[in-house]
């Protein structure tokens, strides 16, 4: 029969992971920076051509409970090269988009496959290490995200002024063929679950543990998103500095991001719910001081840094859902990252009312600050009820 791969070489199934999720990450964020460029090619104006960011956004909600549910009995390898393959044909197309409602079309087909290949990607992740590990092999695959926000969002962006916009997206089409590969090569050759069924997976959705921490996620993740989307405008018209800092900062942020991930995850593998509280804890900090740092450039640079290590809550709450979520993990998993765009859309979508409402553009770090507390608030409601219901089964053994 020979070695399984993931027996022998865990490190290349966890690369393989990882440049899917540096693909992923690519296209989610530099979508974003790309938009002045197809906005103008396609014939409209910028605020009508984020509703293509939307629209892949409400892919991620849709797809990930769908596939997860109806793909659980799949091997895991088969499903995650399917899910690879339609993320490709997705921004494939997108690259070739001849209008702005095909453009809709296919940022929407692109996100489908998002949320259940995190999930997915997580759960194998997971599988090729001891227990005590867990988190951490989950982390290296999310590392494939967060560097992307350091590596592969300005490629894309120099890559879509130099050769236009399109080429940034027909990238991501190239890393997602990649992946692919590595994945046929190196993952796991497990079978299916054959008692893994839709019904299984749904009834993750009676379970009030899972909802309490797919809250925490959609709550406390909004404020790093609250600071992140309107960054830009703030460094150029409260910190008074060049267009030429704000991939710079960008950078630093995803750095910030990359570091909190694996921090993080090393200690959600010694006490995770500790870890989801102080990750919370150290964000509301963070996002409180923005307003107050923003006005110098060196002050700012820190304090996005220290924001976005606050980005490293997903893999614990990632862990978390694989322990409250009994036999229905695909679908618990992938709708971590459904909760995640969530966070995505509450976050600047209450950041902008403050905006809006003359509070200025520094009060997005006072939305954060409360959006991490609240997500704080949800996650100790939830631990309190485990421990009750712990407690109430305990009572009949004594």
């Amino acid at each position: 029969m020979g070695t399984r791969p993931h027996q022998a070489q865990p490190a290349l199934v966890l690369f393989a992971l990882a440049v899917g999720a540096f693909a992923i990450g690519t296209t989610e964020f530099a979508a974003m920076s790309l938009l002045p460029f197809f906005a103008r090619d396609l014939g409209i104006d910028v605020p009508t051509a984020g509703h293509a960011i939307s629209a892949y956004a409400l892919g991620v909600v849709a797809g990930a409970p769908v596939i997860a549910a109806f793909g659980a009995r799949l091997p895991r390898r088969h499903l995650l090269i399917g899910l690879m393959a339609l993320f490709a044909i997705g921004n494939g197309l997108s690259a070739l988009s001849p209008s702005y409602g095909w453009m809709l079309v296919f940022r929407f087909l692109s996100g489908v496959p998002h949320g259940a290949y995190f999930g997915v990607a997580a759960l194998v992740a997971a599988k090729l290490v001891p227990i005590e590990k867990r988190a951490q092999a989950i982390a290296r695959v999310m590392s494939g995200l967060t560097i992307a926000t350091v590596l592969g969002v300005p490629v894309a962006n120099w890559m879509g002024q130099a050769l236009g916009w399109r080429s940034g997206f027909f990238v991501v089409t190239a890393l997602a063929i990649a992946t692919m590969t590595l994945v046929a090569l190196y993952a796991p050759r497990d079978a299916g679950d054959p008692k893994a069924s839709a019904a299984r997976e749904l009834t993750a959705l009676a379970k009030p543990q899972v909802w309490l921490t797919l809250l925490t996620g959609a709550i406390g993740f909004g404020g790093l998103f609250a600071v992140y989307t309107y960054v830009a405008s703030t460094m150029i018209e409260v910190t008074g500095v060049s267009e030429v800092w704000v991939p710079v900062i960008l950078m630093i942020f995803g750095v910030g991001m990359t570091i909190g991930n694996l921090v993080a995850a090393w200690m959600a593998d010694r006490a995770l719910n500790r870890t989801v509280i102080l990750v919370l804890l150290w964000s509301a900090g963070a996002l409180a001081l923005f307003p107050l740092m923003a006005g110098n450039i060196w002050t700012l640079s820190l304090i996005i840094f220290l924001i976005g290590a606050g980005g490293g809550l997903g893999t614990p709450l990632q862990a978390r859902l694989m322990d409250v979520s009994g036999d229905a993990q695909t679908l618990a998993a992938a709708l971590h990252h459904s909760a995640f765009n969530v966070a995505n859309a509450l976050g600047p979508w209450l950041g902008g009312m403050a905006i809006a409402a003359g509070y200025g553009l520094t009060s997005t770090g006072w939305i954060g600050a409360a959006l991490a507390l609240g997500g704080l608030a949800v996650f100790l409601l939830s631990i309190a009820l485990q421990q009750r219901t712990t407690r109430m089964i305990a009572v009949p053994a004594e």
